[in-house]
Protein backbone atom coordinates (compact mmCIF):
# COMPACT_ATOMS: atom_id res chain seq x y z
CA UNK A 1 0.00 0.00 0.00
CA UNK A 2 1.27 3.52 -0.69
CA UNK A 3 2.51 5.71 2.11
CA UNK A 4 -0.01 8.99 2.28
CA UNK A 5 1.18 12.20 2.71
CA UNK A 6 -1.45 14.80 3.68
CA UNK A 7 -0.63 18.54 3.40
CA UNK A 8 -3.53 20.82 5.10
CA UNK A 9 -3.35 24.26 3.53
CA UNK A 10 -2.17 25.20 0.24
CA UNK A 11 -1.56 28.87 1.08
CA UNK A 12 1.50 31.31 0.50
CA UNK A 13 4.26 29.02 2.11
CA UNK A 14 3.41 25.80 0.43
CA UNK A 15 4.95 26.39 -3.02
CA UNK A 16 8.19 24.55 -2.12
CA UNK A 17 6.62 21.84 0.01
CA UNK A 18 4.07 20.49 -2.43
CA UNK A 19 6.68 20.53 -5.41
CA UNK A 20 9.28 18.77 -3.32
CA UNK A 21 6.52 16.06 -2.25
CA UNK A 22 5.03 15.66 -5.65
CA UNK A 23 8.70 15.05 -7.47
CA UNK A 24 10.24 12.67 -4.63
CA UNK A 25 7.16 10.30 -4.20
CA UNK A 26 8.00 8.27 -7.52
CA UNK A 27 10.56 7.40 -5.81
CA UNK A 28 9.06 5.64 -2.39
CA UNK A 29 5.64 4.75 -3.56
CA UNK A 30 3.85 7.71 -1.94
CA UNK A 31 0.41 9.28 -2.82
CA UNK A 32 0.57 13.48 -2.09
CA UNK A 33 -2.79 14.62 -1.04
CA UNK A 34 -3.41 18.29 -0.72
CA UNK A 35 -6.48 19.62 1.39
CA UNK A 36 -7.79 23.32 1.62
CA UNK A 37 -11.04 25.33 1.66
CA UNK A 38 -10.49 27.23 -1.60
CA UNK A 39 -11.74 25.52 -4.99
CA UNK A 40 -9.85 27.63 -6.93
CA UNK A 41 -6.63 27.36 -5.11
CA UNK A 42 -7.17 23.32 -5.33
CA UNK A 43 -8.04 23.76 -8.68
CA UNK A 44 -4.81 25.41 -9.71
CA UNK A 45 -2.51 23.38 -7.68
CA UNK A 46 -4.12 19.94 -9.61
CA UNK A 47 -3.53 21.65 -13.52
CA UNK A 48 0.50 22.12 -12.00
CA UNK A 49 1.04 18.68 -10.52
CA UNK A 50 -1.70 16.14 -11.99
CA UNK A 51 -0.85 13.56 -9.89
CA UNK A 52 -2.08 15.24 -7.05
CA UNK A 53 -5.17 14.66 -5.22
CA UNK A 54 -7.20 17.45 -3.85
CA UNK A 55 -10.15 17.19 -1.19
CA UNK A 56 -12.01 21.04 -0.87
CA UNK A 57 -12.68 21.03 3.12
CA UNK A 58 -13.37 23.34 6.40
CA UNK A 59 -10.88 22.26 8.88
CA UNK A 60 -13.98 23.03 10.95
CA UNK A 61 -15.80 20.58 9.61
CA UNK A 62 -13.71 17.67 11.59
CA UNK A 63 -15.29 14.89 9.86
CA UNK A 64 -14.17 15.87 6.69
CA UNK A 65 -10.77 15.54 7.77
CA UNK A 66 -11.16 12.68 9.88
CA UNK A 67 -12.19 11.08 7.02
CA UNK A 68 -8.85 11.82 5.04
CA UNK A 69 -6.60 9.99 7.81
CA UNK A 70 -5.53 6.31 8.24
CA UNK A 71 -3.22 4.79 10.13
CA UNK A 72 0.50 5.67 9.18
CA UNK A 73 -0.38 8.80 7.57
CA UNK A 74 1.31 11.87 7.26
CA UNK A 75 -0.01 14.86 8.25
CA UNK A 76 1.96 18.14 7.52
CA UNK A 77 -0.07 21.23 8.26
CA UNK A 78 0.40 24.55 7.46
CA UNK A 79 -2.76 25.39 9.00
CA UNK A 80 -2.94 28.56 11.49
CA UNK A 81 -1.37 27.50 14.74
CA UNK A 82 -4.70 27.43 16.75
CA UNK A 83 -5.79 24.89 14.58
CA UNK A 84 -3.25 22.28 15.29
CA UNK A 85 -3.99 20.81 18.40
CA UNK A 86 -7.16 20.47 17.31
CA UNK A 87 -5.77 18.48 14.07
CA UNK A 88 -3.07 16.45 16.63
CA UNK A 89 -6.11 14.94 18.17
CA UNK A 90 -7.59 13.65 14.80
CA UNK A 91 -4.34 12.67 14.65
CA UNK A 92 -4.16 10.46 17.42
CA UNK A 93 -7.60 9.19 17.16
CA UNK A 94 -6.27 7.85 13.42
CA UNK A 95 -2.91 6.74 14.39
CA UNK A 96 -1.18 9.11 12.01
CA UNK A 97 1.71 11.25 12.44
CA UNK A 98 1.73 14.46 12.13
CA UNK A 99 4.52 18.13 11.16
CA UNK A 100 4.06 21.24 11.59
CA UNK A 101 5.79 24.72 11.63
CA UNK A 102 3.88 25.95 14.73
CA UNK A 103 5.36 26.77 17.66
CA UNK A 104 4.48 23.88 20.11
CA UNK A 105 1.15 24.23 22.66
CA UNK A 106 1.05 23.29 25.60
CA UNK A 107 -2.05 21.32 24.42
CA UNK A 108 0.34 19.49 21.81
CA UNK A 109 2.84 19.03 24.09
CA UNK A 110 0.16 17.05 27.18
CA UNK A 111 0.24 14.23 23.87
CA UNK A 112 3.56 13.32 24.17
CA UNK A 113 3.15 9.74 25.90
CA UNK A 114 0.02 9.23 24.39
CA UNK A 115 1.81 9.80 20.79
CA UNK A 116 5.02 8.24 21.52
CA UNK A 117 2.79 4.68 22.96
CA UNK A 118 1.26 4.88 19.72
CA UNK A 119 4.45 4.61 17.71
CA UNK A 120 4.21 8.08 16.37
CA UNK A 121 5.59 11.39 15.50
CA UNK A 122 4.26 14.98 16.17
CA UNK A 123 6.96 17.24 14.89
CA UNK A 124 6.42 20.90 15.69
CA UNK A 125 8.77 23.94 15.00
CA UNK A 126 9.80 22.67 11.79
CA UNK A 127 9.94 26.04 9.71
CA UNK A 128 12.06 29.15 9.43
CA UNK A 129 11.27 30.80 12.63
CA UNK A 130 10.71 28.51 14.39
CA UNK A 131 12.34 25.64 12.77
CA UNK A 132 15.73 26.46 10.54
CA UNK A 133 16.98 28.28 13.77
CA UNK A 134 16.34 25.13 16.22
CA UNK A 135 18.83 23.37 13.09
CA UNK A 136 21.32 25.48 13.00
CA UNK A 137 21.76 26.71 16.59
CA UNK A 138 21.34 22.89 17.90
CA UNK A 139 24.47 22.11 15.62
CA UNK A 140 26.62 25.00 17.25
CA UNK A 141 26.05 23.78 20.56
CA UNK A 142 26.32 20.49 20.37
CA UNK A 143 29.48 21.06 18.82
CA UNK A 144 30.80 23.54 21.42
CA UNK A 145 30.19 21.04 24.07
CA UNK A 146 31.98 18.21 21.97
CA UNK A 147 34.94 20.38 21.96
CA UNK A 148 35.04 21.24 25.68
CA UNK A 149 33.54 24.66 25.32
CA UNK A 150 31.88 26.51 27.67
CA UNK A 151 29.06 28.63 26.67
CA UNK A 152 28.83 32.39 27.84
CA UNK A 153 26.00 33.87 25.84
CA UNK A 154 23.59 32.58 22.80
CA UNK A 155 21.75 35.47 20.96
CA UNK A 156 19.91 34.80 17.73
CA UNK A 157 18.42 36.94 15.23
CA UNK A 158 15.81 36.40 12.20
CA UNK A 159 14.01 38.45 9.84
CA UNK A 160 11.54 38.16 6.91
CA UNK A 161 13.08 40.85 4.75
CA UNK A 162 12.84 42.27 1.03
CA UNK A 163 15.65 41.93 -1.00
CA UNK A 164 17.77 44.84 -1.11
CA UNK A 165 16.61 45.92 -4.85
CA UNK A 166 13.14 46.18 -3.65
CA UNK A 167 14.04 48.50 -0.69
CA UNK A 168 14.24 51.60 -2.56
CA UNK A 169 10.83 52.46 -3.09
CA UNK A 170 10.09 52.56 0.59
CA UNK A 171 11.65 54.70 3.69
CA UNK A 172 10.98 51.99 5.97
CA UNK A 173 12.91 49.33 3.87
CA UNK A 174 10.29 46.83 4.42
CA UNK A 175 7.45 45.30 2.79
CA UNK A 176 5.07 42.41 3.98
CA UNK A 177 6.46 38.95 3.36
CA UNK A 178 4.12 37.57 6.01
CA UNK A 179 1.18 37.56 7.94
CA UNK A 180 0.70 41.66 8.00
CA UNK A 181 -1.23 41.52 11.20
CA UNK A 182 1.72 39.29 13.50
CA UNK A 183 3.63 42.56 12.48
CA UNK A 184 1.52 45.18 13.46
CA UNK A 185 0.85 43.49 16.74
CA UNK A 186 4.83 42.66 16.65
CA UNK A 187 5.18 42.98 20.89
CA UNK A 188 2.22 43.49 22.50
CA UNK A 189 0.86 40.99 25.06
CA UNK A 190 3.63 41.91 28.27
CA UNK A 191 6.84 42.48 28.60
CA UNK A 192 9.93 41.05 26.23
CA UNK A 193 12.20 39.13 28.82
CA UNK A 194 15.87 38.32 27.99
CA UNK A 195 19.07 37.77 29.99
CA UNK A 196 21.72 39.70 30.31
CA UNK A 197 25.05 39.00 31.93
CA UNK A 198 23.12 37.06 34.64
CA UNK A 199 20.38 39.14 34.95
CA UNK A 200 16.65 38.77 33.62
CA UNK A 201 15.54 41.75 31.91
CA UNK A 202 11.87 42.82 30.84
CA UNK A 203 11.32 45.80 28.14
CA UNK A 204 7.82 46.69 27.93
CA UNK A 205 5.92 46.36 24.96
CA UNK A 206 5.77 50.61 24.76
CA UNK A 207 10.09 50.84 25.00
CA UNK A 208 10.47 47.39 22.86
CA UNK A 209 11.25 48.81 19.46
CA UNK A 210 13.75 51.61 21.80
CA UNK A 211 15.76 48.96 23.01
CA UNK A 212 17.27 47.79 19.75
CA UNK A 213 20.83 46.27 19.31
CA UNK A 214 22.91 46.92 15.69
CA UNK A 215 23.23 43.43 13.45
CA UNK A 216 26.02 42.85 10.93
CA UNK A 217 25.25 39.94 8.58
CA UNK A 218 27.47 38.83 6.00
CA UNK A 219 26.15 39.31 2.66
CA UNK A 220 23.16 41.04 3.91
CA UNK A 221 24.53 44.45 5.69
CA UNK A 222 23.53 45.98 8.54
CA UNK A 223 20.10 45.42 10.53
CA UNK A 224 18.87 46.95 13.91
CA UNK A 225 17.23 44.09 16.15
CA UNK A 226 14.38 43.91 18.96
CA UNK A 227 14.29 41.24 21.48
CA UNK A 228 11.50 38.84 20.67
CA UNK A 229 8.76 38.55 23.61
CA UNK A 230 10.27 35.50 25.34
CA UNK A 231 13.67 34.37 24.98
CA UNK A 232 14.17 32.22 27.82
CA UNK A 233 11.95 29.20 27.34
CA UNK A 234 14.91 28.67 24.92
CA UNK A 235 16.41 28.15 27.73
CA UNK A 236 15.85 24.55 28.36
CA UNK A 237 14.84 23.77 24.75
CA UNK A 238 18.36 24.66 24.06
CA UNK A 239 20.19 23.48 27.35
CA UNK A 240 21.43 26.74 28.47
CA UNK A 241 19.91 27.45 31.94
CA UNK A 242 22.74 28.89 33.31
CA UNK A 243 24.35 30.47 30.49
CA UNK A 244 24.56 33.97 31.53
CA UNK A 245 23.20 35.89 28.43
CA UNK A 246 20.59 34.23 25.88
CA UNK A 247 18.88 36.48 23.62
CA UNK A 248 16.47 35.89 20.50
CA UNK A 249 15.40 38.79 18.52
CA UNK A 250 13.64 40.01 15.10
CA UNK A 251 15.70 42.01 12.65
CA UNK A 252 14.95 45.28 10.56
CA UNK A 253 16.96 47.66 8.66
CA UNK A 254 17.90 50.64 10.32
CA UNK A 255 16.12 53.64 11.49
CA UNK A 256 12.32 50.79 10.93
CA UNK A 257 12.13 50.69 15.12
CA UNK A 258 12.93 54.45 15.67
CA UNK A 259 9.57 55.15 13.32
CA UNK A 260 7.75 52.19 14.42
CA UNK A 261 8.01 53.06 17.99
CA UNK A 262 6.26 56.48 17.40
CA UNK A 263 3.16 54.48 15.87
CA UNK A 264 3.26 52.43 19.19
CA UNK A 265 3.69 55.78 21.33
CA UNK A 266 0.76 57.03 19.65
CA UNK A 267 -1.78 54.29 20.40
CA UNK A 268 -2.12 53.29 16.83
CA UNK A 269 -1.07 49.85 17.13
CA UNK A 270 -3.85 48.78 20.13
CA UNK A 271 -5.85 46.01 19.14
CA UNK A 272 -8.36 46.15 22.60
CA UNK A 273 -10.51 49.23 21.73
CA UNK A 274 -13.41 48.76 18.67
CA UNK A 275 -13.80 52.19 17.37
CA UNK A 276 -17.72 52.91 16.92
CA UNK A 277 -18.78 54.12 13.48
CA UNK A 278 -14.73 53.88 12.76
CA UNK A 279 -16.00 52.86 8.78
CA UNK A 280 -17.55 56.61 8.37
CA UNK A 281 -14.39 58.23 10.19
CA UNK A 282 -11.80 59.51 7.98
CA UNK A 283 -8.03 58.44 8.49
CA UNK A 284 -7.30 61.86 9.67
CA UNK A 285 -10.25 62.44 11.79
CA UNK A 286 -8.62 59.01 13.26
CA UNK A 287 -5.18 59.97 13.46
CA UNK A 288 -6.60 63.66 15.20
CA UNK A 289 -8.16 61.68 17.78
CA UNK A 290 -4.73 60.38 19.16
CA UNK A 291 -3.57 63.44 19.10
CA UNK A 292 -2.89 66.52 21.93
CA UNK A 293 -5.34 69.35 21.34
CA UNK A 294 -4.54 71.40 17.69
CA UNK A 295 -3.20 74.73 18.27
CA UNK A 296 -4.13 77.95 16.69
CA UNK A 297 -3.97 77.26 12.65
CA UNK A 298 -2.02 74.19 13.53
CA UNK A 299 -2.56 71.28 10.78
CA UNK A 300 -2.34 67.27 12.21
CA UNK A 301 0.75 67.13 10.82
CA UNK A 302 1.87 69.62 12.45
CA UNK A 303 0.53 68.43 16.09
CA UNK A 304 2.28 65.18 15.48
CA UNK A 305 5.82 66.88 14.57
CA UNK A 306 5.24 68.46 18.09
CA UNK A 307 3.82 65.49 19.74
CA UNK A 308 7.09 63.38 18.37
CA UNK A 309 9.22 66.05 19.20
CA UNK A 310 10.74 65.28 15.12
CA UNK A 311 11.42 67.97 12.85
CA UNK A 312 10.42 67.88 8.95
CA UNK A 313 14.32 66.94 8.37
CA UNK A 314 14.69 64.20 10.83
CA UNK A 315 14.84 60.82 8.28
CA UNK A 316 11.75 59.12 11.42
CA UNK A 317 9.59 62.32 9.88
CA UNK A 318 9.67 60.81 6.13
CA UNK A 319 9.01 58.04 7.06
CA UNK A 320 5.89 58.83 9.39
CA UNK A 321 4.89 61.12 6.40
CA UNK A 322 5.16 58.93 3.89
CA UNK A 323 2.29 56.41 5.13
CA UNK A 324 -0.22 59.64 4.41
CA UNK A 325 -1.86 58.66 7.87
CA UNK A 326 -3.87 61.89 7.61
CA UNK A 327 -5.39 61.29 4.33
CA UNK A 328 -8.94 62.89 3.73
CA UNK A 329 -10.97 59.03 2.98
CA UNK A 330 -13.33 57.45 4.91
CA UNK A 331 -11.57 54.02 6.56
CA UNK A 332 -14.61 51.95 5.36
CA UNK A 333 -13.83 49.26 8.17
CA UNK A 334 -16.96 48.66 10.81
CA UNK A 335 -16.37 48.24 14.25
CA UNK A 336 -12.35 48.43 13.59
CA UNK A 337 -9.86 48.42 16.23
CA UNK A 338 -6.50 51.34 15.90
CA UNK A 339 -4.45 48.22 14.52
CA UNK A 340 -6.79 47.08 12.39
CA UNK A 341 -6.44 50.91 10.85
CA UNK A 342 -3.07 50.94 10.45
CA UNK A 343 -2.82 47.37 8.81
CA UNK A 344 -5.08 48.27 6.14
CA UNK A 345 -2.41 51.08 4.94
CA UNK A 346 0.06 49.30 5.47
CA UNK A 347 -1.35 46.64 3.38
CA UNK A 348 -1.28 49.49 0.61
CA UNK A 349 1.90 50.77 1.39
CA UNK A 350 4.45 47.97 2.34
CA UNK A 351 2.86 45.62 -0.53
CA UNK A 352 5.26 43.51 -2.42
CA UNK A 353 4.84 44.50 -6.25
CA UNK A 354 4.59 41.87 -8.78
CA UNK A 355 8.60 41.83 -9.64
CA UNK A 356 9.79 42.07 -5.97
CA UNK A 357 11.59 39.48 -4.23
CA UNK A 358 11.59 38.47 -0.67
CA UNK A 359 15.06 37.53 1.78
CA UNK A 360 15.54 35.73 5.19
CA UNK A 361 18.09 36.38 7.19
CA UNK A 362 19.12 34.75 10.47
CA UNK A 363 22.14 34.72 12.70
CA UNK A 364 23.86 33.09 15.43
CA UNK A 365 26.60 34.37 17.63
CA UNK A 366 27.70 32.08 20.39
CA UNK A 367 30.42 33.39 23.21
CA UNK A 368 32.41 30.77 24.33
CA UNK A 369 35.20 29.69 26.52
CA UNK A 370 37.80 26.87 25.67
CA UNK A 371 41.39 26.11 26.82
CA UNK A 372 41.66 29.72 28.46
CA UNK A 373 40.84 30.98 25.29
CA UNK A 374 37.18 32.86 24.56
CA UNK A 375 35.52 32.59 20.95
CA UNK A 376 33.10 34.16 19.16
CA UNK A 377 31.69 31.03 16.81
CA UNK A 378 29.14 33.28 14.68
CA UNK A 379 26.63 31.43 11.64
CA UNK A 380 24.75 33.18 9.03
CA UNK A 381 21.64 32.33 6.31
CA UNK A 382 20.94 34.54 4.02
CA UNK A 383 18.60 33.32 1.42
CA UNK A 384 16.83 35.79 -1.63
CA UNK A 385 13.25 34.52 -3.06
CA UNK A 386 11.71 35.32 -6.40
CA UNK A 387 8.78 36.91 -7.11
CA UNK A 388 5.57 35.30 -5.12
CA UNK A 389 4.64 32.33 -4.93
CA UNK A 390 8.52 30.75 -4.66
CA UNK A 391 9.18 33.04 -1.94
CA UNK A 392 12.15 32.88 0.21
CA UNK A 393 9.37 32.39 2.88
CA UNK A 394 7.82 29.65 1.24
CA UNK A 395 10.79 28.18 0.56
CA UNK A 396 12.91 28.12 4.11
CA UNK A 397 9.59 27.13 5.99
CA UNK A 398 8.22 24.53 3.22
CA UNK A 399 11.27 22.60 2.49
CA UNK A 400 12.67 21.43 6.44
CA UNK A 401 9.07 20.14 6.63
CA UNK A 402 8.94 18.20 3.33
CA UNK A 403 12.36 16.73 3.63
CA UNK A 404 11.42 15.31 7.16
CA UNK A 405 8.64 14.08 6.03
CA UNK A 406 10.12 12.01 3.33
CA UNK A 407 12.95 10.90 5.88
CA UNK A 408 9.89 10.03 8.14
CA UNK A 409 8.25 7.68 5.18
CA UNK A 410 11.04 6.31 4.22
CA UNK A 411 11.57 4.80 7.57
CA UNK A 412 15.19 7.21 8.26
CA UNK A 413 13.36 9.13 10.95
CA UNK A 414 12.75 6.90 14.43
CA UNK A 415 11.86 10.17 16.97
CA UNK A 416 8.47 9.29 18.48
CA UNK A 417 6.40 11.40 20.48
CA UNK A 418 5.98 14.80 20.94
CA UNK A 419 9.33 16.44 19.36
CA UNK A 420 10.87 19.47 18.42
CA UNK A 421 14.19 19.29 15.58
CA UNK A 422 16.68 19.37 18.20
CA UNK A 423 17.78 16.19 17.84
CA UNK A 424 21.11 15.36 15.72
CA UNK A 425 19.46 12.47 14.45
CA UNK A 426 17.39 15.22 12.43
CA UNK A 427 19.05 18.55 12.22
CA UNK A 428 22.61 16.77 10.79
CA UNK A 429 20.82 15.76 7.67
CA UNK A 430 18.23 18.43 6.99
CA UNK A 431 20.93 20.96 7.16
CA UNK A 432 23.04 18.70 4.68
CA UNK A 433 19.66 18.40 2.25
CA UNK A 434 19.10 22.24 2.65
CA UNK A 435 22.69 23.01 1.75
CA UNK A 436 21.95 21.45 -1.84
CA UNK A 437 19.10 23.96 -2.69
CA UNK A 438 20.97 26.98 -1.48
CA UNK A 439 19.35 27.05 2.13
CA UNK A 440 23.35 27.04 3.36
CA UNK A 441 24.55 28.61 6.73
CA UNK A 442 28.38 30.42 6.87
CA UNK A 443 29.87 30.32 9.76
CA UNK A 444 33.03 31.39 10.95
CA UNK A 445 35.27 31.51 14.40
CA UNK A 446 37.34 34.51 15.96
CA UNK A 447 39.57 34.71 18.67
CA UNK A 448 38.37 37.02 21.27
CA UNK A 449 40.86 36.63 24.34
CA UNK A 450 43.81 34.22 24.71
CA UNK A 451 46.98 33.14 22.47
CA UNK A 452 46.79 33.08 19.19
Amino acid sequence: MAQKILILGAGRSSAFLIQHLVVHAPTFDAQIMLADASPEVLQAKKAQYPTLLTFCINIEETQSLASLLSPGTIVVSLLPAFYQPQVAQLCLSARAHLLTASYLPPEMEALHEAARTQNLLFLNELGLDPGLDHLSACKLLDEIRAEGGIIDAFRSYAGALVAPEAEQDNPWSYKFTWNPRNVVLAGQGGPAQYRQDGQTRLVPAHQLFRRVLPVSVAGAGDFEAYPNRDSLKYAKVYGLETVPTLLRGTLRRPGFCQAWHWLVQLGLTDDQVRLPHSESLTYREWLQAFLPDLQANETVWAALARYCGLSTQNPTWAQLAWLELDREQAIGLPQASSAQILQKILEGKWQLQPQDCDMVVMHHEIIYQKEGQRFSRSSDLVVKGAPSPHTAIAKTVGLPLAMAAVRLATGQLNLRGVCLPTAPELYLPLLEQLKQVGIRFEESITLLEGKK
